[in-house]
């Protein structure tokens, strides 16, 4: 349910997770938002007034863990009968830390603000392996904030099959479809605001927000776009690898180059933390055919490359230290169709589509670029680009000529 502002939709989501605890019976079911903040000031109000305070099926429990326990009355009241050694919880996780999701098995979730930017993919998978077993399904109410996962894993396909997708909906609907929303704030809104910012945030629409540093990518298949449906890589192709260092997020870009056109096409990414270095090493290489040529690490970071090396892996200090510098070799690259992308590589995508610049009070873009710090993949791939081309300008390095077809 993707609508715009003050619309209703999280009103919505207690009286849907109250039907699908009907239906599916006594156990575990989620509430997830973006943050706890969050989730105290809009998504668990909901929840209570209609579980605690109207239907009387149970209590909230704010410590330890986040809570709402069904009473052995409430659980009369919703299922006709009571067994005490089937409790019936809806708990509560957020999800800017998708391991905090990790830990039961749910039979219906309820997903509020998924649109937001901290609501992080890894998230929304995280929620997908709770329901697995139950085959659970999960409601998703929020304003498109972001054209991120929530486009690429369900508007994308609900799209492609013209809304006939048997295991997706997706319901639009703009703010004045809450009758007490009043006609001369949209009317203010409409004329005040940005095009993009009143399609985004009050008529629900997934459009691209102004601040996009890479617009130059386009998330969609060839020959229109820059992804393409993974294929055998053959053995002659040169492997180049990518490499952000980091204790907790180690990340990288594997890419192999077309002998004759020279386009660089991504194929497997990698990033975790809580590993050695020659644990990294280990896995970097599981799989390749040989040792990339990797490239890495800010002018800072020899300490990290000597590392790799030590165990194994050879990592070049990056030719081009400046980031804005980085960034337009990258973006140059997509203008010139120099990097394809396998279409499986969701975390890349999302990353892709969402790395922006912060808007000023005039909602024009400022040379911050927004959350810098969780964006790991595009710095393993700024730092391989720009050393490859030595620039943005064209001709630096053999990356030349179009795409093709694969």
């Amino acid at each position: 349910m993707v609508a715009g502002t003050q619309s209703g939709k999280t009103s919505f989501g207690p009286f849907w997770l109250y039907r699908e605890i009907q239906q599916a019976g006594p156990g575990d079911y989620l509430v997830v938002t973006p943050t706890f903040q969050l989730l105290e000031r809009k998504a668990l109000p909901e929840l209570k007034r209609l579980f605690e305070r109207q239907l009387r099926l149970g209590r909230y429990v704010a410590s330890p863990s986040r809570r709402f326990e069904f009473s052995a009355e409430g659980s009369r009241k919703c299922f006709g009968s009571y067994d005490p050694d089937t409790p019936t919880t809806v708990w509560f996780g957020y999800a800017e830390d998708p391991e905090s999701l990790e830990s039961m098995t749910a039979k219906a979730a309820w997903l509020d603000e998924a649109g937001q930017r901290k609501f992080k993919l890894q998230s929304w998978e995280a929620v997908l392996r709770r329901l697995s077993l139950s085959r659970g399904r999960a409601l998703l109410t929020t304003t498109p904030y972001d054209v991120g996962w929530l486009k690429q894993q369900l508007y994308d396909p609900w799209r492609a099959v013209g809304g006939a997708h048997p295991e997706i909906d997706w319901v639009n609907f703009d703010s004045t479809q809450n009758p007490l929303f009043p006609q001369a704030e949209w009317e203010r809104a409409k004329a005040t605001l940005p095009r993009w910012k009143f399609d985004l945030f009050y008529r629900g629409l997934l459009v691209r927000p102004a601040g996009l540093i890479y617009d130059s990518f386009r998330d969609e298949l060839q020959p229109h776009g820059h992804l393409c449906g993974r294929f055998p890589i053959p053995a002659d192709w040169k492997r180049l690898l990518g490499l952000d260092f980091g204790q907790v997020n180690m990340a990288a870009g594997f890419y192999a180059q077309h002998p004759e056109s020279k386009v660089l096409y991504l194929y497997r990414t990698y990033h975790t933390g809580g590993r050695s270095v020659e644990k990294h090493v280990e896995a970097l290489l599981r799989g390749e055919p040989g040792i990339p040529s990797a490239v890495g690490g800010a002018t800072s970071e020899d300490e990290w490359r000597r590392k790799f090396a030590a165990a194994g892996l050879p990592v070049t200090q990056p030719s081009i230290s400046e980031v804005e510098v980085g960034i337009d070799s990258v973006y140059a690259a997509h203008a010139e169709g120099q990097i394809i992308v396998f279409a499986d590589l969701m975390e890349y995508r999302e990353q892709k589509v969402t790395y922006s610049r912060e808007l000023d009070l005039n909602q024009e873009p400022t040379e911050k670029i927004a959350d810098k710090h969780t964006f790991h993949l595009m710095d393993a791939e700024r730092y391989l680009i720009s050393h490859l081309r030595k620039g943005p300008r064209p001709g630096g390095f053999s990356l030349v000529g179009k795409a093709r077809p694969s």
